[in-house]
């Protein structure tokens, strides 16, 4: 399930259907979040096989999820769409906050400088 809404996400990508792509990414986020649910309800009361399938499984969605947000800051920065990319690496920096997001925070804002240098903010200066 996670696999069919990632390709359906780099699908839509490679089509130009932003809003397809964001809608797929989105599923995969409230899959994990739905997993997450379930990991805290288990985990009293079930084995621990199940619940940490459903963990792996959990963890395996929100990577997929942070990865295609990655791409899609990636796609908008090829696109030359600075303000979409630059609010799409900051919706990662927002999200993942978990210590295991860590390595897409960090990407997330290697590219916001990286788009710094591709378009510099700008600045307003006040005349004298």
């Amino acid at each position: 399930m996670i696999k069919n809404h990632s390709d359906a996400f780099y699908d839509s990508l490679k089509a130009n259907r932003v809003e397809s792509a964001i809608r797929d990414n989105e599923q995969i986020e409230a899959m994990a979040s739905q997993m997450g649910d379930t990991v805290r309800k288990r985990a009293g009361r079930q084995g621990t096989t199940a619940v940490e399938r459903e963990f792996a499984l959990m963890n395996t969605a929100n990577e997929a999820a942070a990865t295609n947000w990655l791409a899609l800051g990636q796609y908008f920065a090829i696109k030359r769409q600075y303000p979409q990319a630059r609010a799409t690496y900051r919706r990662v920096i927002d999200t993942y906050t978990n210590p295991t997001d860590t390595p897409y925070r960090e990407q997330a804002l290697r590219a916001l400088r990286d788009l710094d240098i591709l378009n510099p903010p700008t600045t307003t200066t006040p005349n004298p």
